[in-house]
Parts: C-alpha cells; sequence; structure tokens
C-alpha cells in the first residue's frame, strides 16, 4: 500500500495586538471598521486603550478634501485612555495610567529643544505623514499594511501605539472620556489666545468661526480678562453658546455685516485681536479688516484652498499683523494640565460643546459637525 503524504498549511500568526479600527480607505467616503493587528510597543512607545476620541475637522478634511495623509489609513487624533504597556525606555507614564494624547515632535530639533515643539522642523511628516520617525507602520490588515500614527496616535481605533513624548498623564479622578479633545482643537483655541497672541485684560477680541476652536478661545478672552469679546458664526446655536461661554457679542454673519458691526460696536477702532478658525478665504480677509491700528490677526487653519487676499496698503499702514498658529503653541505636558485647572474651576467648560457617540456611529459622527450639527463630537470605544 502506497504511503500518502499528507500536506499542512500552517498560517503565520498575526503579529501584535488584535484591535479594531476605523479605516480611510478612501478619500471621500465613509470609515469602514476592520479588525487589525498592531504591533508590541517599541522602546519609547506607549500602547494606550483608547476609552474615547474627539474628531476634529482636521480628520474630516483629511478623508473628504486633502491628500497629504496616505491611504488606507487610521486617522484621529484627539485620543484619550488607559495605558496598558510601555516599551522599556518609557519613564513618563506606566501601566494603568489615564493618558490624553497630544501631536508629535521629534525632540531633538532646534525648535522641541528650545521648548516649542508645535513648530518642530518634522512636524508635518510626523502628524500626517501616518508613520514613525523611522518611516514605518505598525497596523496591519490581511491585506498588508494600514498607515497608522497620524499625529503620532491613530486614535480611531480600540488600541493606539503613541510615542511617550505625546502622551499625557491626567488625574483618575476626572471623566476620562471627555479629555481627548484636550490634545488638539481646545487647546488650539485656548492657546492661541493666551500663549500665541497673548491677548491681555481690558482688550478686545473676536473669534471669526464659533466651533471648538472658537469657542475655546472665547472661554481663554475671558479667562484673560478681554472686555470686549465677539463671536462670528453662521449658526445660531453656536452663537447662543458663545454668548454663555463668554461672548460679549455675537454676530450673524449670514444676517449681519460683521465688518460693519464690528467697528460700530468698537467705536469705529476695530478689534486689538482676532481670530479666523474658518478656513474661508473671504473671512481671513474679514479678520483683517476688523482689526484696529496695531492689531493682530490669530490663523490657525489653512482651508482646502490656502490662498489668502488683503488689502496690503491698509494692512501696512495701520501696522497690522498677522501670526500662523499651530497648536495654540502649547506645550502639552504643561497646557493641558493648566486647561484641566481651568476646567476644574468651572472656568473653561468645555464640556458644554460636547455630545458623546458610541464608536459604532463614527460616520454619523462626522457628518453632525461637518454640518455643524454638533460642536465636538466625541466617540466612546466599547
Amino acid at each position: 500500500m502506497a504511503r500518502q503524504t499528507v500536506r499542512m498549511t500552517v498560517r503565520p500568526r498575526a503579529p501584535g495586538i488584535r484591535i479594531k479600527a476605523a479605516v480611510m480607505r478612501k478619500r471621500g467616503k465613509p470609515f469602514r471598521f476592520e479588525t487589525l493587528h498592531l504591533d508590541e510597543p517599541r522602546l519609547d512607545e506607549v500602547l494606550v486603550r483608547v476609552v474615547a476620541t474627539g474628531i476634529c475637522h482636521t480628520d474630516i478634511a483629511m478623508r473628504d478634501h486633502r491628500t497629504d495623509t496616505p491611504v488606507p489609513a487610521i486617522l484621529g487624533h484627539e485620543g484619550a485612555g488607559i495605558v496598558e504597556r510601555v516599551g522599556s525606555a518609557v519613564t513618563k507614564v506606566r501601566a494603568g495610567d489615564h493618558v490624553v494624547m497630544s501631536f508629535m515632535s521629534c525632540g531633538q530639533c532646534r525648535f522641541c529643544q528650545r521648548g516649542e515643539p508645535a513648530y518642530c522642523e518634522r512636524q508635518f511628516a510626523l502628524n500626517f505623514g501616518c508613520a514613525r520617525q523611522d518611516g514605518s507602520n505598525s497596523a496591519h490588515s490581511r491585506d498588508g499594511l494600514v498607515h497608522d500614527h497620524f499625529f503620532g496616535q491613530s486614535s480611531f481605533a480600540s488600541h493606539a501605539l503613541a510615542n511617550e513624548r505625546n502622551v499625557v498623564k491626567v488625574p483618575k479622578s476626572l471623566p476620562l472620556a471627555l479629555l481627548g479633545p484636550l490634545g488638539c482643537g481646545l487647546q488650539t483655541g485656548a492657546g492661541a489666545v493666551m500663549n500665541s497672541m497673548k491677548v491681555g485684560a481690558g482688550e478686545s477680541f473676536a473669534a471669526f468661526g464659533a466651533g471648538s476652536v472658537g469657542l475655546a478661545a472665547v472661554m481663554a478672552a475671558r479667562i484673560v480678562g478681554a472686555t470686549t469679546i465677539v463671536a462670528v458664526d453662521v449658526v445660531p446655536a453656536r452663537l447662543r453658546m458663545a454668548k454663555r461661554l463668554g461672548a460679549t457679542h455675537v454676530i450673524d454673519g449670514r444676517r449681519r455685516d460683521a465688518l460693519a458691526a464690528i467697528r460700530k460696536l468698537t467705536g469705529g477702532r476695530g478689534v486689538d485681536y482676532a481670530l479666523d478658525s474658518t478656513g474661508r478665504a473671504e473671512v481671513f480677509t474679514h479678520a483683517i479688516e476688523a482689526l484696529g491700528i496695531k492689531g493682530l490677526c490669530g490663523y490657525v487653519t489653512g482651508g482646502v484652498k490656502p490662498e489668502r487676499k488683503f488689502d496690503a496698503r491698509a494692512f501696512m499702514g495701520a501696522g497690522k499683523r498677522i501670526m500662523g498658529i499651530l497648536e495654540g503653541d502649547s506645550v502639552p505636558d504643561v497646557f493641558i494640565p493648566r486647561l484641566i485647572r481651568l476646567y476644574q474651576q468651572g472656568r473653561f467648560p468645555f464640556d458644554k460643546l460636547v455630545r458623546f457617540y458610541p464608536f459604532g456611529q463614527i460616520n454619523r459622527a462626522v457628518r453632525d459637525s461637518a454640518r455643524g450639527i454638533t460642536i465636538k463630537p466625541i466617540v466612546r470605544l466599547p
């Protein structure tokens, strides 16, 4: 009787940690839920079980308009969660700690070394390139590589592999699911006022755009003692919220001439500071024109079309200034705890901006944010 040879096919075991992620497979299409595998943390990395993550308009722009990030990719950059494992060189946090994840920086360039990590010389590659500093990735599907490390985290997933540099330890007594947006949108708006432009007591400030960034700026302007605080938007619910949070005046840009209204309420002088968070070219022009002599306009978003126009002669003649602002000039390890203390004191009530969604409804949360229905959506992970 002839001996039969039985061949067995042994499939290699998938590497690392099994995770569930909302993956961007095609530009402009809804996120698709997939089971992936994530590598174990390297020496300087932190494995975070994501409890919740905010949705920022940058996530929406990356999915629907811009082509800065490769596909397929895991987006998400306002994550909060619990540390599960750390690399052997990590000393900043340990398993069980509650953390907020923020933007990534190299820690080695001249800007990082002088305490300005938002302007890291590798800022674009580390936050939008969807890869580690060495160009590698850690997420894998059956079809191959899935780009991750978006803003050093890719938090639209059950687990994120962050770096020790971009995690901030937070008190366990706080509602962890609420805190993720402090890592980007909220620190950008508040930091623009407090760190970048340094708005002072008794001065005037106008926020063009009353989304989460603009409203964080309104709250910060109130904290620093600005006496005229104007919010301009086209969504009535956002303007009502701005009044609740400290705006002294609100202007519906669809019903009124915002520039004329600002000049009238300032006695024709214009405001000392303005912040444009809309990404719209015409709003940028209005923000500059709303400034008084020696006024400063902060700009925090590039928009889909980055070209901007304004009257250069009038701009020069009044000594006006424009400041590009990234992440509110924040050092997250310093500024996020500061915002948390202000929240605990009732002076930075960002919880009023939030609406929670289950992770399975992330595409609905994106739609609600894009339509102005929800100011700051946060998706909770199971």
